[in-house]
């Protein structure tokens, strides 16, 4: 496995939650003072683990976490992990399913990605695939939108997205790019082992990424917005797989 240390800190009490019941490496925990509900779970959970925890004031926990809402709790971890493919197979293996991948093509907005991330794992997705140039990583940020789902999603940080994609179908996926002027996504098929592709929230999927797709599938829009936000898009694109693995 390889580290990304894009960001340490973990904010919010149920990313913090979830990473004390993981395998996380937390250095510290910041808790505002007089915090109560959950974060009588979270002091148990520190003192079961020996993590140490630093009670503040609100004030200086908002200077640390620049502005975003942290529900009076926030923890340095030495680092997000970043799996690898295998990791995602391996994954797919022990659900007994075939794979299901979300690939993300320079998604750059934060809150986006964590709600892929969030939404992968509610979905039964295996993992969720990002390049490390021109898009966003794993942050705090990232972390809160994700709601604790980073504890047991797979994400793979990749060099080359392009050969990602090729690995993958040389690994029995078939790959399907979300984009404007595809198959209605409710009549394509997206059964089997599947990769979706979700673009980047200005500009969509890059062209060449697009080529190395087998396939694309379109969601219709019926108002006078010509596109879904990023995140949106991908979920309902999620759900219909989930829905024709469940046999629905």
């Amino acid at each position: 496995m390889s580290e990304g240390r894009d960001n340490d800190l973990l904010i919010g009490r149920n990313p913090v939650i979830e990473a004390l019941k993981s395998d996380a490496e937390i250095e510290k925990i910041y808790i505002a003072k007089g915090g109560t509900g959950s974060v009588e779970v979270i002091r148990q959970l520190a003192k079961d683990r020996g993590v140490r925890v630093d009670y503040v004031d609100r004030a200086r926990l908002d200077k640390l976490t620049e502005g975003l809402k942290h529900q009076g709790v926030a923890a340095v971890v030495s680092g997000f992990t970043y799996q690898e493919l295998d990791d995602v197979f391996a994954k797919a293996a022990a659900s007994g399913e075939a794979p299901f991948v979300v690939i993300l093509d320079e998604i750059e907005d934060p809150h986006n990605l964590g709600a892929v991330i969030r939404t992968a794992e509610c979905a039964g997705a295996h993992g969720v695939i990002i390049p490390k140039r021109r898009a966003c990583g794993l942050t705090g940020a990232v972390a809160k939108a994700a709601a604790g789902a980073l504890a047991t999603m797979p994400v793979v940080r990749v060099t080359n997205l392009t050969r990602a994609l090729d690995e993958l179908k040389e690994r029995g996926l078939w790959i399907a790019a979300c984009d404007m002027d595809g198959e209605t996504y409710y009549k394509a098929d997206l059964s089997g082992p599947i990769g979706i592709v979700v673009g980047n929230e200005g500009s969509g999927i890059s062209r060449l990424v697009r080529e190395h797709c087998d396939f694309v599938v379109s969601i219709p829009l019926m108002g006078s917005i010509n596109s879904l936000n990023a995140s949106n898009a991908a979920a309902v694109i999620m759900y219909e797989v989930r829905r024709r693995r469940s046999g629905m």
